[in-house]
């Protein structure tokens, strides 16, 4: 058994936890920076843990690929893998605690006008107009997507006093005791008109298409906020970017596009009261995520090896 681990973030901890595993049931791991520079031996892995795309695509041995990250759409693509029977997990669970301190930065930049006073300071600004601020405490949240990112963001939120916060997912069914209230998907258009903040953090299926579209923007209480950390694929760009220029909506955070790198010609990047980070909301530069990115690897490295099924494999029908 062969096991290669792309990546050029873990330190010597996580490979050591990794080579424990393996020493366990005398698999071998070799570790590299980057899928092309496999030393001898190791060009058809049985495992993959990390961007392997490169060796998936052409190595027909390949059993199971472990990402390190949470969405897996740019995976369920045609020709992606040699063997279409290869296994597929991800890493959704370690990304939680970090996105969640994002929404909650970005939450708060808008609400109390940070960038807005910043950009006055870089002038100089001190007799600058007060401008309208809003405040997280008594408003209403929904958060349309309630897996691990959506409830570590509403645990924290909660502490902010916020009037209600309900959930919204494809189920129906989550027993966070966080929100007040848990919906379908198909209650959206019901919820929509009552809610301060709408925080989505979907994976990209064909459902979750535009599935805030200009219909549901429009139904937003003026003055509403929206954040995304999920994809871009969720959200209608140019309808949203109507709505903050015309000020039907206070503000709005992307951390994903349609298109990224987002192009130089977007109009998203001179919208009114929009608030863009590069897709950096979770990424493993944060200690907690990458340790518990690697833990879980190795979980289901042990499952793996044994003959039991992964933890977190992916549901291919479903796409997450």
């Amino acid at each position: 058994m062969k096991i290669v681990v792309v990546s050029s973030v873990i330190e010597k901890e996580h490979k050591d936890m990794i080579t424990a595993v393996s020493d366990r049931f005398n698999a071998e791991v070799c570790f590299t920076a980057s899928e092309n520079d496999l030393p001898e031996g190791f060009e058809e892995p049985d495992v993959i843990y990390g961007f392997g795309l490169g060796i998936a695509k052409r190595d027909k041995n390949l059993k199971w690929l472990c990402v390190p990250s949470a969405g897996v759409d740019y995976l369920m693509k045609p020709g992606v893998f040699a063997n279409d029977e290869c296994l597929i997990s991800n890493s959704s669970g370690s990304y939680g605690v970090t996105i969640a301190e994002h929404i909650i930065a970005v939450t708060l930049m808008m609400m109390r006008r940070i960038t807005s006073y910043y950009a006055e300071s870089l002038n100089g600004n001190w007799e600058h107009n007060h401008y309208q601020q809003d405040s997280i405490k008594d408003s209403h949240i929904t958060v349309l997507g309630t897996g691990d990112i959506g409830n570590e963001f509403a645990r924290r939120a909660r502490a902010f006093g916020p009037a209600r916060i309900t959930g919204v997912c494809r189920s129906g069914i989550c027993d966070d005791p966080s929100y007040d209230a848990v919906y379908k998907t198909d209650r959206l258009d019901e919820i929509l008109p009552e809610t301060d903040l709408l925080v989505m953090s979907l994976p990209a299926t064909p459902e979750t298409d535009d599935i805030l579209n200009r219909a549901r923007i429009a139904l937003l209480p003026r003055g509403a906020y929206v954040v995304n950390v999920g994809r871009g694929n969720a959200v209608d760009e140019d309808a949203l970017a109507d709505a903050l220029d015309s000020g039907l909506l206070a503000g709005a955070a992307l951390d994903v596009c349609k298109t990224e790198p987002l192009p130089a010609a977007s109009r998203l990047w001179k919208t009114k009261n929009l608030l863009i980070t590069p897709h950096v909301a979770g990424n493993l530069t944060l200690k907690h995520t990458l340790d518990r990115n690697v833990e879980m690897f190795c979980e289901d490295l042990e499952n793996f090896l044994v003959g039991r099924p992964l933890k977190y494999e992916v549901n291919r029908e479903k796409g997450y």
